[in-house]
This record gives structure tokens, C-alpha cells and sequence, in this order.
């Protein structure tokens, strides 16, 4: 009996409001249909070459982190490109030591194409993982959480356009000069 419905009796049947109990009941759906899988495939990897970091100091949200990108390439079966030296990663620090991170880059490809990214992420782990990976020490990326998601923004009605209508996600290893990202499109 639907709340509605359960008002209107007890109001003919002159009860009172409170004395009644009042039962919401929604409707199933005829045909409840599965969701679909989520499915990716692998799209092209980004070597990524950074310089050590530029501390900006303790902030309201963590402690902020600078770190220019300086170059790179990016190669795979849907894309190949140069990462310009124009672009950077901002980090936060924050207090549960999750490293917060929004990577800014500029791609071009070899026809002179330019085409933004905006690649935002997490990465943790235990603290003596992130120890070591301070220290510059190699340390394995099945030892750490670094994912990330990322926007491309490619002019319109050039041959990358499929990028701005695509969603990205990516598995990332930080190297003691590289971070390397491989790029999963969202089908």
C-alpha cells in the first residue's frame, strides 16, 4: 500500500494519521536488465620525464608539491606523440598520505598537432614503499595504488578528435626521472 494510498483509508475510516502505519512500496521494474561490463582497452603508453620536485610548503589541504614535466613520448596502437617541455604536475600531500595529483601536458604529434591533457589521480601505499620511492629507489609498481583518469582536449575537426569524446584511465609507476602511464580507453 503506497503512503498515499494508506493516508486516504485512514482518513475514510476516520483513524488518526499516527495510528496508522504508513508503507512506501516501489514498484519492480518488469525486466531488470544487468549493467553493462565495464570494458577497456589499452590504448598507448606515456613515458613521461619529470624534474625533482618544487616543495610550495604546507597547505590548507596537505602539503603542495610541484613537479615540472620536461618531455617525453607517448607511443601505442591509437596514438603517438612528443610530450612538450611547457607542462606540469600539481600534488597535495594530504594528511591520510594520499598523494592527490593533477598533471597538466601538452602533447604534439608528428603531423604538428597539439592536443591537451588533464590527467588526474591517487597514489599510496605503505609508508616504507613511499620511503623508498623518496629515496629514489626502484621500487616495483605492484607495491603502491597509482591510478589515474585522464581528459584529452584535441582540436576540432583534426584526426585526434575522437579523444574528446573518449574517457581514459591508467595504471602509473613512478621511476626515479619518469612517471610512465599506460592509457586505457573506456568502451
Amino acid at each position: 500500500m503506497s503512503r498515499l494510498h494508506g493516508s486516504i483509508v485512514a482518513i475514510s475510516l476516520g483513524l488518526c494519521m499516527p495510528c496508522v502505519p504508513l508503507v512506501a512500496t516501489a514498484a519492480a521494474p518488469a525486466t531488470a536488465a544487468a549493467p553493462l561490463p565495464l570494458r577497456t582497452e589499452y590504448a598507448f603508453t606515456a613515458r613521461v620525464k619529470v624534474d625533482p620536485a618544487v616543495v610550495i610548503g604546507q597547505g590548507a589541504e596537505g602539503l603542495r608539491r610541484y613537479i615540472p614535466i620536461t618531455g617525453g613520448e607517448v607511443t601505442g596502437p591509437l596514438l603517438s606523440a612528443r610530450i612538450l617541455n611547457a607542462s606540469g604536475d600539481w600534488q597535495v600531500l594530504r594528511p591520510d598520505d594520499v598523494l592527490a595529483l593533477e598533471a597538466r601536458y601538452v602533447l604534439e604529434t608528428a603531423d604538428g598537432v597539439k592536443i591537451s591533457v588533464v590527467n588526474r589521480g591517487y597514489r599510496h601505499g605503505p609508508p616504507e614503499v613511499i620511503a623508498r620511492m623518496a629515496r629514489g629507489e626502484p621500487v616495483p609498481p605492484s607495491e603502491y595504488y597509482f591510478r589515474t583518469a585522464a581528459q584529452f582536449d584535441a582540436p576540432r575537426g583534426s584526426k585526434y578528435e575522437w579523444l574528446n569524446e573518449t574517457l581514459f584511465v591508467a595504471t602509473a609507476e613512478r621511476q626515479t626521472d619518469l612517471v610512465v602511464v599506460h592509457f586505457y580507453r573506456v568502451l
